[in-house]
């Protein structure tokens, strides 16, 4: 029971303290970004020009990088160093990490000169971290899963071990979204199984739960683990209201967008400790 409360409890520290959260991300999602931070109880800033990040940061709670925005590399770097001097959360999205030259050389880098307080992304894309670069075909098809790289039932412990193994290489939370979620600081490991079809099918489910990490992990700087983990779990539940709204209404994928955001707003305490589906594992 006290790990559920402890999973739980960032959700009122983010309402309570209302982080600012900084987030250099891509012109796709960006809107829908600013929007889920807000509907959580922060306050986001979508500055990205290398010419203000620095200054930005020194106000912000935390710093969210998103590698959709690839022609921002250098301002994450600038950002990212700033945000480790001064002691502030930052959280990386490596978005289709794996797919390209451009983005494995941009992903080593940051992973070089920044250190990240968690990443946060889909099964191709963090083995493609857990891999050290390694080149190899199926790392995603752009900014989706691979079918091989997918986390399963069957597949579970190899995956949490993967997820662990970069936890502890990088002193990172690791957090791998999909059909089910695993989240790992390399000791600790939590399995989510919330979330519904639906997500997959809007731009930017998986850069709004990035931005929604940073907000948490902005709000909770005590434990970053379970910050995370009440990230993911938010954005799981919420998917799934949205999708009964979507269902009882007859509508489509577009104003299942709006509703998953006011899922995220509406979120109570009591709504998450009933919806999460969290497993401790124990190895």
């Amino acid at each position: 029971m006290k790990d559920l409360i402890d999973y739980i409890k960032p959700l009122k520290q983010i309402r309570e303290n209302s982080p600012f959260v900084q987030c250099i991300t891509n012109f796709v999602t960006v809107n829908d970004c600013a929007n889920v931070i807000l509907a959580a109880g922060g306050s986001p800033s979508m500055s990205q020009d290398i010419q203000e990040v620095e200054e930005s940061v020194s106000s912000a709670d935390a710093l969210v990088c998103n590698m959709g925005a690839i022609d921002r590399i250098d301002s994450m770097i600038l950002a990212g160093k700033k945000a480790n001097v001064l002691g502030k959360p930052v959280v990386l999205d490596p978005v289709a990490a794996g797919g390209t030259r451009l983005r494995r050389e941009a992903a080593r880098h940051l992973l070089e000169e920044v250190h990240f307080t968690a990443i946060r992304g889909n099964a191709s894309e963090i083995r493609f971290l857990a891999s050290c670069g390694e080149i190899r075909e199926g790392f995603g098809s752009g900014v989706d899963v691979s079918v091989k790289d997918a986390i399963t039932e069957k597949n579970l412990a190899d995956s949490i071990e993967m997820a662990a193994a970069l936890a502890r290489r990088t002193k990172t939370v690791i957090a791998v979204s999909g059909v089910i979620d695993l989240i790992s600081d390399g000791g600790r490991t939590v399995i989510l199984r919330n979330g519904c079809p639906m997500m997959a099918r809007i731009t930017g489910s998986g850069c709004m739960l990035t931005a929604l990490m940073g907000a948490f992990c902005g709000a909770c700087r005590e434990d970053y683990f379970h910050g995370a983990v009440c990230a993911m779990a938010v954005m799981g539940v919420a998917g799934e209201k949205a999708e009964e709204r979507r269902l009882k209404n007859g509508t489509g994928n577009a104003t299942f967008r709006t509703d998953l955001i006011d899922a995220v707003f509406n979120m109570t305490e009591t709504q998450l400790k009933e919806g999460i589906r969290y497993e401790v594992y124990q190895g």
